[in-house]
């Protein structure tokens, strides 16, 4: 049986981390904290084996009144919580960062790529990563797990603003690109395996397949029920767009090299098209 404590109790990552281990409740116990108060800091955690952290500001920001705030918790917090893992026995400590520490200066990422954040925010997500990893020794395994965009039933972000593009627009661009995802499931799987291999060190986990924003939103209208015109448009029309960041963000490429995402054990759960039935049905553990 594996004791996990899940610091944040409002984390989309580490409640549908909780549903997905309910699968086999003979091997995971897990257990949540609320980290918005100084309540955990006289929590005994001695009985715990994972702690999987979660708790963090996860959205992007330029409003520089919040950076204050982003570093507190994204990387003062980070190193606090560890320490304390650590101090205490437990044997793995998971930290969420994110794709957000490379920067969106290039469009693909893979073992040579070095992070450079293009804001506070992804800064203080590097900087929470620094303040672990030398952490790391024989009795305490440090995993820092950086995830593209993830998606899923009541996820946030990017993908419910496609999904609900694609139900109330009758026309949308077809223009072809790659960027990496992850469906929540898959995600969810990932660190189950993590957490059963007693795994340290950096991972870079997406799905199998790179998704094409058009395609995906083809695939959601299909999904939905909705017939959706793609119109075509020159390559060098958009292309300069680019550099526009609400057209990049949509349009642009993002992905990680897939080398880096491989693992000795698969964790693909849900392949592109089954995870936009089950986000877009509503239907998380099938």
């Amino acid at each position: 049986m594996k004791n996990i404590l899940i610091t944040g109790v409002n984390s989309y990552i580490g409640n549908k981390f909780d549903e997905w281990v309910k699968q086999w409740p003979d091997q995971y116990n897990v257990s949540k904290i609320s980290m918005r108060n100084d309540d955990w800091k006289a929590m005994d955690w001695t009985k715990f084996d994972v702690v999987l952290h979660v708790a963090g500001i996860a959205h992007n920001s330029s409003d520089t009144k919040l950076e204050e705030l982003y570093y507190k918790v994204n990387r003062d917090l980070t190193v606090e919580v560890a320490k304390k893992a650590k101090r205490e026995g437990v044997s793995q400590f998971i930290y969420m960062s994110s794709i957000i520490v490379f920067g969106t200066k290039v469009e693909v990422i893979d073992s040579n790529t070095q992070p450079n954040p293009d804001n506070f925010y992804g800064d203080s997500k590097l900087q929470g990563e620094l303040g672990i990893k030398e952490m790391q020794e024989e009795k305490f395994d440090v995993v820092i797990v950086r995830p593209p965009m993830v998606y899923g039933n009541g996820s946030k972000g990017n993908y419910p603003r496609l999904a609900k593009l694609a139900v109330q627009t009758p026309v949308f661009p077809d223009f072809k690109n790659n960027r990496s995802m992850i469906h929540i499931e898959n995600l969810t799987e990932f660190l189950k395996v993590l957490i059963d291999d007693k795994a340290k060190g950096y991972f870079h986990p997406q799905n199998t397949e790179y998704v094409c924003t058009s395609e995906l939103v083809r695939e959601i209208s299909d999904v939905r029920g909705k017939n959706i015109f793609m119109l075509s448009f020159p390559k060098q029309f958009i292309t300069p767009l680019l550099n526009i960041g609400v057209v990049k963000k949509m349009f642009g490429n993002y992905i990680y090299d897939k080398e880096i995402s491989t693992y000795h054990k698969n964790y693909i759960v849900n392949d592109l098209r089954q995870s936009i039935d089950k986000t877009e049905r509503g239907d998380l553990i099938g």
